[in-house]
């Protein structure tokens, strides 16, 4: 009888932490962008079908969209919701257009939708809008506090804010960055949320291909490329997010996470670099970096959350690379494979 008793406990235990590991390795899904600037793009009920068969199990939302939030119902897809650039003088200035703008794109979801994040403003900072930012971001948590939501509230930047990137241990934010970013970090190490960060080693590539290494942006580099003290990276892109995170330690935010919001590799355009093969090349090896839970080597072994760009390529964008980022085309197919 005990023999019975302590097997089947163990079952119990195997089962619960089966059930962990599963919901573990849900948690560590790498995310897409789903843009909607395309007029011949496919409905958002075929969208979120198609993240789900490719075993996608995050997606950034830059902007409220009813029926996709409607289609993201019960799907198990986390969200990170954007806000339009064009509402944040109202959200800032008025708590309740706040109110309305949670009443409205986040109660009737949040029952059977997972919102990881509500991203307040997109690549604002620096800029003329940048000083809404942080009135909007305060007005938009209160919203969804007094609503009883516990959802993180942040905004996304590029890497543009940084006025040293190289080395990475060296990673400072520039004098008109910092003085929006400053009050905005002090904010999201208060309340637990992360700085949504949008990074992308093929501009860097694509800007300087004299001075940075192909191999070093697409992760194909054989060795250590660039040595910083103790620290050796081996690609651009661990560096790129370690410069943000040492800029956020001298900005007071050494516990702030940073989230990559968005990376990817165009597949056309005309630009130098922008092949369907560095694409394919870029993007899976991201998914395999990611996905080792390596981390970067400022922070070794630490899950970096990752949201790739984009779902689709999206003919409304200009001309160039800007319309060829995309995984798939509008009707549904690859442009190239990426293993998620």
């Amino acid at each position: 009888m005990e023999r019975r008793l302590l097997l089947l406990r163990f079952a119990s235990l195997s089962l619960l932490f089966s059930a962990f590991a599963i919901n573990l390795a849900a948690s560590q899904g790498i995310g897409v962008n789903y843009g909607m600037k395309g007029d011949n793009l496919p409905s958002p009920s075929q969208v979120i079908s198609l993240y789900k068969s490719h075993n996608i199990t995050k997606l950034r939302l830059f902007y409220p969209d009813a029926n996709a939030l409607s289609a993201l119902k019960n799907s198990g897809i986390g969200v990170i919701l954007g806000t339009y650039n064009e509402d944040l003088q109202s959200l800032s200035g008025d708590s309740s257009a706040a109110t309305s703008w949670v009443h409205t794109n986040v109660v009737p979801y949040a029952s059977a939708v997972d919102f990881r994040c509500i991203d307040v403003g997109n690549e604002v900072i620096p800029g003329d809008s940048a000083n809404y930012v942080l009135p909007a971001m305060r007005n938009i948590a209160a919203a969804l506090h007094a609503a009883g939501f516990n959802i993180p509230v942040s905004t996304a930047v590029s890497t543009v804010v940084l006025g040293t990137s190289y080395p990475p241990s060296q990673g400072a934010f520039s004098d008109e960055a910092s003085q929006v970013l400053g009050p905005i970090v002090s904010f999201l190490s208060s309340n637990g949320s992360p700085l949504l960060v949008n990074v992308y080693p093929y501009f860097a590539y694509s800007g300087n291909p004299g001075e940075v290494r192909l191999d070093y942006s697409l992760f194909t580099a054989s060795g250590v490329v660039v040595q910083d003290g103790s620290l050796g990276y081996s690609n651009l892109f661990d560096a790129m997010v370690d410069s943000v995170n040492s800029a956020l330690e001298r900005l007071g935010g050494s516990g702030v996470d940073v989230v990559v919001s968005e990376t990817g590799w165009p597949s056309a355009g005309g630009e130098t670099g922008a092949t369907v093969d560095n694409a394919r090349i870029y993007n899976n090896n991201l998914v395999k970096h990611v996905s080792k839970v390596a981390g970067t080597p400022k922070f070794p072994g630490k899950q970096l959350e990752v949201y790739m760009f984009a779902m689709f390529n999206e003919d409304q964008k200009p001309v160039g690379t800007e319309r060829n980022f995309g995984m798939f085309y509008p009707d549904m197919t690859e442009v190239y494979h990426v293993d998620f």
